[in-house]
């Protein structure tokens, strides 16, 4: 692992701001997490940014949770569980596997396709509703995608997006359903990733030290959403997920 003294201070306040947009993306607009992401893959090796990343994003999680205990709708997330469980399995086989590296524009062009699904949903409008979110295939799709991305690269911000979008979610139960499914993925991740090495005591004495600025970020996420429109805040996901998605091809 990169020795976190050997950063320099530019890499330090690049470090810090991912901190913060982490916090924000718990609270905020999620799907911005996948740029977070892409970010720190040039900062770290990328599987130990997978690592690094794991537990900043448990913190901004739980603080998530406590805030919008209440705005949560269960019904999604429980048809998604097993699916997702699938997924997490898959993607720590591959993970312990196949270098991460190449999964990168696999991830990105996924995440693509999820886009250009929501976009076709908005087209076609009550008919696309009637028939696709409440199908089988469609939840378990959702769901073995999101548990594998969230397993190679903590990069499930942009499925569940598309998901929670697709179920008309407004914007308090969209960030309060994804606080609870994430709190429970990467709770779960917690021990493979310490099997694969990927969470050391130096990496997260690491994390230590930027939980004040996860909570910033967090905090700022609170008071920013409410003054988001709900046509802008989901284009703000849509666009962010996007970004982030070819950021990963081209990487």
């Amino acid at each position: 692992m990169i020795l976190l003294f050997e950063l320099s201070i530019l890499q330090w306040l690049v470090v810090i701001l991912c901190a913060i947009f982490i916090g924000f993306t718990k609270t905020g607009v999620s799907s911005l997490g996948i740029l977070v992401v892409t970010i720190l893959m040039f900062i770290f090796p990328a599987k130990e940014s997978v690592g690094i990343l794991l537990p900043l994003l448990i913190i901004g999680d739980i603080f998530a949770v406590i805030y919008y205990r209440r705005n949560v709708v269960w019904k999604y997330l429980v048809s998604l569980i097993p699916w997702v469980l699938i997924g997490i399995m898959f993607g720590f086989y591959v993970l312990n596997e196949i270098d991460s590296e190449q999964l990168k524009p696999v991830i990105g062009a996924l995440v693509l396709l999820l886009i250009l699904l929501h976009v076709i949903r908005e087209r076609l409008g009550e008919r696309f509703n009637k028939w696709l979110p409440g199908s089988i295939w469609f939840i378990g799709l959702m769901g073995v995608l999101a548990g594998f991305t969230t397993m190679i690269g903590n990069a499930a911000g942009g499925v569940m997006a598309i998901y929670l979008l697709v179920k008309g979610l407004p914007k308090r139960e969209f960030i309060g359903t994804g606080a609870w499914f994430f709190l429970f993925v990467n709770l779960i991740k917690v021990p493979f990733y310490i099997y694969l090495g990927l969470i050391t005591t130096d990496s997260f004495l690491f994390n230590l030290s930027l939980l004040p600025t996860v909570i910033i970020g967090a905090f700022i996420g609170i008071k920013i959403i409410p003054l988001i429109p709900q046509r802008v805040f989901q284009i703000l996901i849509l666009t962010f997920a996007a970004v982030g998605a070819l950021r990963l091809l081209i990487a």
